[in-house]
C-alpha cells in the first residue's frame, strides 16, 4: 500500500508547475469500473458534478490526496493497496489503454487503468489499480473539512510544527489514558500517526534499534526521540527517492520509486542485518507483519 513518501510523491509530482495540472479543468472522465467512484455512488452525477471545475489546489492529507476544485468542490483520492496515479496521453488500442509516448507509463504495473480524467491542458490524469481498491470521492469542500474520518486522522510526521513532544503525547497518551499497546501497532494506527504503514514502520524501528513487540508504554524518553527523529530522517529520504516500489507503486510519471534499494529489514526475512549479520526474523502482529533483527532490536 503507498505509505507517506509515495503519497507525497504523486502530490509533488502533480504540483509540479511544468505539468500544468494546478489551475487545469476537468473535461471528461471515463471509468470500467463504477464502484471505485464512492460519493457520489451515482457516475452520471460524479461527471457532470466534475466537467468544467479547476484545479485550484492540491495537497495530502495523511494517505488522502486531495484536489479542492472551484465550484466549492473538493476531490478525494485514496490509492488503498495497489493504486497509483498517472498523468500522461493514452489512446484506446484494441480495447485497452495505451501510452501514446514510450517510456515509464509502459511499465506493465501501470497498465490497469480503471479512471481517467481529460484535462483541459491536453493530458489525461489516470488512476492504475491491480485490485481495484481505490477510492475516489468528490465533496463539498466544507463538508470535507468536517469528515469525521478525516478529522480522526493523528498528526503528520513531517509537519513543520510537529515537534518531539508532540510526538511523545501521540504515541503515549495523555496523563489519564495513557496509551498501550506493541510500538509497531502504535505507529501504524492512522490516528495516532497518518501516514506510515508496514514498510516505514519496519525501517523505523531497525534505525530506531527497538523491538516491533515492545509495548510503547515501556519506551523512555530516550527511545521515543530516537524514534521521533528516524521517522521524520526515513520518511524525507523515502519522499527524495520517490518512495518504495517493491511491488505495485509507480510515480506520476510511471517510474519506480528507489528507496527500496536502501531498505534495511521489510521483505528481508532470513537475509544478514546490514548491522550484525544476523539473520533478519518475520513475525505476525495483529495480522501484519513486521520485520525485524532480533539481535540489535532486542525486546
Amino acid at each position: 500500500m503507498p505509505e507517506l513518501p509515495e503519497v507525497e510523491t504523486i502530490v509533488r509530482g502533480l504540483n509540479n508547475r511544468a505539468l500544468k495540472i494546478l489551475s487545469a479543468r476537468f473535461l471528461d472522465v471515463w471509468t470500467d469500473f463504477k464502484k471505485i467512484i464512492k460519493k457520489p455512488k451515482n457516475f452520471g452525477q460524479f461527471k457532470k458534478l466534475l466537467k468544467g471545475k479547476k484545479i485550484e489546489r492540491i495537497t495530502r492529507r495523511g494517505k488522502n490526496i486531495i484536489l479542492d476544485l472551484s465550484g466549492g468542490l473538493s476531490l478525494l483520492i485514496h490509492q488503498k493497496l495497489t493504486g497509483h496515479l498517472l498523468f500522461g496521453k493514452w489512446q484506446l488500442v484494441g480495447g485497452k489503454w495505451r501510452p501514446l509516448k514510450r517510456g515509464p507509463l509502459e511499465d506493465p504495473m501501470n497498465r490497469f487503468l480503471h479512471l481517467i480524467f481529460w484535462l483541459d491542458n491536453g493530458h489525461q490524469l489516470a488512476l492504475s489499480d491491480l485490485r481495484k481498491f481505490a477510492k475516489v470521492e468528490l465533496w463539498k469542500t466544507n463538508e470535507l473539512e468536517k469528515d469525521e474520518k478525516l478529522k480522526k486522522l493523528g498528526p503528520d510526521p513531517l509537519g513543520k510544527s510537529f515537534i518531539f513532544e508532540d510526538f511523545k503525547k501521540a504515541l503515549r497518551g495523555t496523563q489519564g489514558r495513557p496509551r498501550k499497546g506493541k510500538i509497531k501497532q502504535v505507529l501504524m494506527d492512522q490516528n495516532v500517526i497518518a501516514g506510515i504503514g508496514n514498510i516505514y514502520s519496519d525501517e523505523i524501528l531497525w534505525a530506531s534499534k527497538i523491538n516491533p513487540l515492545k509495548d510503547v508504554s515501556e519506551l523512555s524518553t530516550a527511545k521515543l526521540e530516537k524514534i521521533y527523529f528516524k521517522t521524520r530522517d526515513i520518511l524525507k529520504k523515502a519522499i527524495r527517492m520517490r518512495g518504495t516500489s517493491v511491488s505495485d507503486f509507480r510515480d506520476l510519471e510511471g517510474r519506480k520509486g528507489l528507496f527500496e534499494k536502501t531498505l534495511k529489514v521489510y521483505r528481508k526475512k532470513g537475509k544478514k542485518c546490514p548491522r550484525c549479520s544476523t539473520p533478519i526474523k518475520r513475525i505476525k502482529i495483529g495480522g501484519r507483519s513486521a520485520h525485524f533483527c532480533p539481535k540489535c532490536q532486542k525486546v
